[in-house]
Order: C-alpha cells, then sequence, then structure tokens
C-alpha cells in the first residue's frame, strides 16, 4: 500500500482506485495485531479495530447490493426491523469467537466484488432509494450508481481515520511504520490479491 493513490486517467479508473486504496488501509491498520488487541476498545469510544474491519465489509456489502440490482431495488430483506438493526449493530462488535483473520478474509472476499462492481456496472443507473429506512431522505427518488460508489468510498475513508486513532490507542503505531510494514511481511493467501494489485 502506497501512501497515496495512484495516478488515474478516467473517472472510473479514479473510482476503482481510490476504492481500492481506502480498502487497504484496513489491512495496514491491522498489520501486527492479535485478535485480542483487534478486539479491544482502548478509547472512549467503543469501538474496536475488528469491529471497524467488520462494519467495512458489511457496508459494502450493502450499498453494493444495490449497485448490482441497479435500476432495480435489491430483495427485500422480510426480518423484523428490530432484528436487522440488532444485526446492523454488532457489525461494530468483533465477538469473541471471531479471528482477525476471518474477518479480514471476509473483508478481502468483499473488496474483490465491490472492485468487480465499479469496474462494469453503469455509473448513470438509477439506484432506489430506500423507502423503509428512516434515516434516508424522503425528498430524494434514486441515486447514480456513480453517487453510491462515492459514498462508499466516503464511508471507508471515514471510518478507517477512527481506526488509525484506535490503533494508535493500542500501541503508538501510526500508519506509514504500518504501511512499511506491512509491505515487508510475508501476506496469508487471503491478502495476496490486495498486494498483487497495490504492486501492479
Amino acid at each position: 500500500m502506497p501512501a497515496l493513490a495512484p495516478p488515474v486517467a478516467d473517472e472510473r479508473s479514479a473510482l476503482r482506485e481510490y476504492l481500492a486504496y481506502h480498502q487497504s488501509a484496513y489491512f495496514a491498520v491491522c498489520y501486527g495485531l492479535t485478535d485480542e488487541q483487534a478486539r479491544s476498545t482502548p478509547s472512549v469510544s467503543a469501538l474496536s479495530v475488528g469491529g471497524l474491519v467488520k462494519h467495512a465489509t458489511g457496508l459494502q456489502r450493502t450499498w453494493m447490493a444495490r449497485v448490482a440490482a441497479a435500476p432495480g431495488a435489491p430483495p427485500k430483506d422480510t426480518r423484523p426491523f428490530e432484528v436487522i438493526t440488532k444485526e446492523f449493530a454488532e457489525q461494530h462488535v468483533m465477538r469473541p469467537e471471531e479471528t482477525l483473520a476471518s474477518l479480514l478474509h471476509a473483508f478481502q472476499t468483499q473488496n474483490a466484488e465491490s472492485l468487480r462492481l465499479v469496474e462494469t456496472a453503469d455509473l448513470d443507473a438509477e439506484v432506489p432509494v430506500p423507502e423503509d429506512i428512516p434515516w434516508f431522505p424522503t425528498n430524494t427518488k434514486a441515486w447514480s450508481v456513480r453517487w453510491v460508489i462515492l459514498h462508499v468510498i466516503n464511508e471507508l475513508a471515514r471510518h478507517a481515520g477512527h481506526a488509525d486513532i484506535i490503533r494508535e490507542s493500542i500501541d503508538g503505531a501510526t500508519m506509514y511504520e504500518l504501511i512499511a510494514g506491512l509491505e515487508n511481511w510475508e501476506p496469508q493467501p487471503w491478502v495476496t490479491p490486495w498486494r498483487k494489485h497495490a504492486d501492479a
């Protein structure tokens, strides 16, 4: 992972490269952590590094399902709203039985699907705004696929910043030294696709 995203030639390559860049930040911030450290909440926030990886996976899955279905809507979740919101809340929590390796594996799998959709989706296609989620606007009927991808990039960047602060609170490590450590690390199999992209 370089310190800056690579140069881009057009809109689609810009979307892809910045998405890939912010995805890769989560591997750097996790470099060298144990499961216990990844699960810990060392700041006044209830967030953990592992919980943020889990959330970054879930938010991509949700939004990219909408991209994949555009201009239609994804299959409706028929579960009770309370069940859905409980699951959403638990996206931020690394449970005792979860490992950092398993969370990063799921994250990498979703990253690949997100990048595939950025490469192939119609950026102008309309993505219907859900009508059954109270925090979404009621005066907007649809977003573009372009808007959704930019929103995902924004969300990943925001939460990567949260993860930076939590990581520094754990052991004092900052992003530049973590990037350097990760670049010299013998990767696990689930990191290889990302490293191939980062080294290209």
